[in-house]
């Protein structure tokens, strides 16, 4: 696994429990949390997977 890949696999999820937490304390709403979760997973899949 290259640099870029860990890097990915580190940094998506704390993006998603990030827009989690943010969800929880009222700053996004339901659709912008349930957006940036999956375009986060599927941003990293791409990138992972071409990488």
């Amino acid at each position: 696994m290259s640099d870029a890949q860990v890097g990915l696999v580190t940094a998506t999820p704390l993006i998603m429990i990030f827009a989690g937490a943010l969800r929880v304390m009222g700053v996004l709403s339901t659709t912008a949390t349930v957006s940036a979760i999956a375009l986060s997973a599927a941003i990293a899949a791409l990138l992972f997977l071409t990488q």
